[in-house]
């Protein structure tokens, strides 16, 4: 429970219980009531309401629940006040009877006091917990401290674990690029190496002179017909004398 927001009897019992001062404890154990009081005002503290409620019956212990951290940060980082505030809040009568009647009477009235005061117009929202002891609210309380631990360690370790597939997926991306670049290198190399090939090929087809044709002359071409003509003219003498 946490010691802030508790305001209870001031002297301590520092030796054993006989077992006539247990059976007296336990007996006003059961006497006592508890009411809960589901709104505090801002700035409301647990001397305060312990002082506003022991105006209407005798008063065992006070406890306050003080308001989320995250809410807490908010409002000191927006608002100029710093001082703890308190959300609900829950009261001990050594009489359950009382713990009623101050329940019935004060429910949705407003706190009142002298004029100006600051928390005069605000208004009680309180109820009597019927068969509710205290050692139930510090049950609770441990119960409640124990689930947000809980919690928070589980959001603690789903962010690690978010954290850590975040930084392999970066790391996997990082080598992707990088081999995707040293593909492209080695791709770009071999395609300047093509084109260099190809283009000593066809500067050495440029350097290779080229075949050069003789042309025939009138007179060559008349010695020829002159060298030909007797032979032709013996082959067809010699195909008539065959016929006739």
């Amino acid at each position: 429970m946490d010691e802030t927001g508790y305001s209870g009897p001031s002297e301590r019992i520092v030796k054993p219980l006989t077992p006539e001062a247990l059976a007296a404890f336990k007996a006003a154990q059961d006497r006592a009531g508890v009411i809960y009081i589901s709104r505090i005002p801002p700035g409301m503290r647990p001397a305060k309401v312990r002082h506003l409620m022991s105006q209407h019956g005798e008063v065992g212990r006070v406890y306050l629940q003080q308001e989320d951290a995250k809410r807490a940060y908010l409002r000191k980082k927006y608002t100029s006040t710093n001082k703890a505030h308190f959300t609900e809040g829950w009261v001990e009568f050594k009489d359950k009877k009382v713990a009623r009647a101050v329940a019935d009477v004060l429910n949705a009235q407003p706190i009142g006091g002298k004029k100006g005061s600051r928390w005069r117009d605000d208004v009680w929202t309180m109820k009597y917990l019927p068969k509710f002891k205290w050692h139930m609210l510090t049950e609770q309380v441990a119960h409640e401290a124990a689930v947000h631990s809980a919690k928070l360690r589980n959001e603690l370790s789903q962010s690690r674990a978010e954290q850590h597939e975040y930084l392999h997926n970066v790391e996997l991306a990082r080598v992707l690029d990088k081999r995707a670049k040293r593909k492209q290198a080695a791709g770009d190399g071999d395609e300047g190496m093509k084109q260099k090939a190809m283009g000593k090929r066809d500067q050495d087809n440029a350097d290779r002179p080229k075949p050069t044709k003789k042309r025939k002359t009138k007179a060559s071409t008349e010695g020829e017909a002159g060298r030909s003509g007797p032979s032709a003219t013996g082959q067809l003498d010699s195909i008539l004398l065959n016929i006739f």
